[in-house]
Formats: C-alpha cells, sequence, structure tokens
C-alpha cells in the first residue's frame, strides 16, 4: 500500500472512530412513529406498548431497523403536524407511521379540519421521501352516528387521495373486549399490545425494504 492509500486509510479509520454514537445510530434505517396515547403506551409501562415491541421485532431484521417513538399522551393532529418537520430532520425516517386523531374526534373538532391536519403531515412525509403509514382510529357512538361515520371514513378517504398504506382500526382485535382494555374503556391493555401489534404489522412489513 503506498503512503497515499495509507494516509487515507488512517483519516477514514480515524473519522469512524471519532463520530459520535448519535450519528451511527441514525446510520440504521429509522421507523418514526408519530401517534398519541395508543402509541405511548398510557397507563402501562412503557416498554410493553406496541411501539416497543416494534423496536424489539424490527431490530432483529437485517439489516436491523431502529424505531422513534414520538408519541405523546393526548396529542392532536395539530400538535402532530406542528413537531413534525422537526422530527423528519432530526431523525430522517425511511419509514413514517401517523397515529393520530382520536384526541381531535373525542374534543369534537371537525372532521374537515382534522383530514386537512392529516393531509399535511403525510404530505410532510412524503416530501421527506418517507414512506408513510396511516394508522386509523374509530370512536364510541355515542358522539353521533354522522359524526362518528365520517370520522371512521376520513383515513380511508385520506389514504385513497394520497396512495399511502392503511391500518383501518389499530383496536380492531381488543376494542370489544373488555378485559383488554383499561377501565376507562379507551386505551388497551399490557395484554392487548401484542394483538396491536400483529394488527400494524401485515401493512408496515412491506415498507420495511433495504434503503437504497
Amino acid at each position: 500500500m503506498g503512503a497515499l492509500a495509507r494516509l487515507t486509510a488512517l483519516f477514514a479509520l480515524f473519522a469512524l472512530m471519532s463520530a459520535s454514537p448519535t450519528a451511527l445510530a441514525t446510520a440504521q434505517p429509522t421507523i418514526l412513529v408519530l401517534g398519541d396515547s395508543i402509541s405511548a403506551a398510557y397507563g402501562i409501562q412503557r416498554e410493553q406498548g406496541w411501539v416497543s415491541r416494534l423496536a424489539e421485532r424490527v431490530a432483529g431484521l437485517s439489516p436491523p431497523w431502529r424505531v422513534v417513538n414520538a408519541s405523546i399522551s393526548g396529542e392532536t393532529t395539530g400538535g402532530g403536524l406542528a413537531r413534525l418537520s422537526a422530527s423528519l430532520e432530526t431523525h430522517d425516517p425511511e419509514v413514517l407511521i401517523i397515529e393520530l386523531g382520536g384526541n381531535d374526534a373525542l374534543r369534537g373538532y371537525p372532521i374537515e379540519r382534522i383530514r386537512e391536519n392529516i393531509l399535511e403531515m403525510v404530505a410532510l412525509g412524503l416530501q421527506a421521501r418517507s414512506q408513510v403509514l396511516l394508522v386509523g382510529m374509530q370512536i364510541p357512538p355515542n358522539y353521533g352516528p354522522r359524526y362518528t361515520r365520517e370520522f371512521s371514513n376520513l383515513f380511508r378517504s385520506v389514504s385513497d387521495q394520497t396512495e399511502v398504506p392503511l391500518v383501518p382500526f389499530i383496536l380492531e382485535p381488543v376494542a370489544l373486549t373488555p378485559e383488554m382494555m383499561q377501565s376507562d374503556g379507551i386505551h388497551p391493555t399490557a395484554e392487548a399490545q401484542p394483538l396491536m401489534l400483529e394488527t400494524v404489522w401485515p401493512h408496515l412489513e412491506p415498507l420495511l425494504t433495504p434503503p437504497s
């Protein structure tokens, strides 16, 4: 090896050794989850939540993926939209999962306002060259049949309009099983989390292609 080649190799080795752990971690393909209490593991240990279980699963893939959980209990689509640009810039995710809208509906926010916020979040994700997965939600019928129906349908309409995949209802396998729900009737128990992951996984797995 010539002197110039040895010098180049030494510089490359020094750059690798001096790289921060954060910089090395971000070299992994990343899934960013932007959600509310359903994804923030409200009322249970965070490591029991479906997002933490997802992180364990994708860490075993080749290449291994990392999961950033940017979910906050009580978050609305407006709050998620306000935070998303910074999160995309910080984490540069290959995949963005959007699980928001339930708190908007529980507060009776206008359906069109919720739809527009979700559309903007999807657009931001696509502009950042992330693959986007939309996670749908439903609310109890006591909000009135029209509002309940329109809220449920807005996720499909956004999915159709933007051509991003949709998990129709993340609580589908647990919502009507009392022992799978906490005493508030809204938040799932720790026992429900594996079922929620299995509900998301068939829609997520096709997006987990090795980054080019």
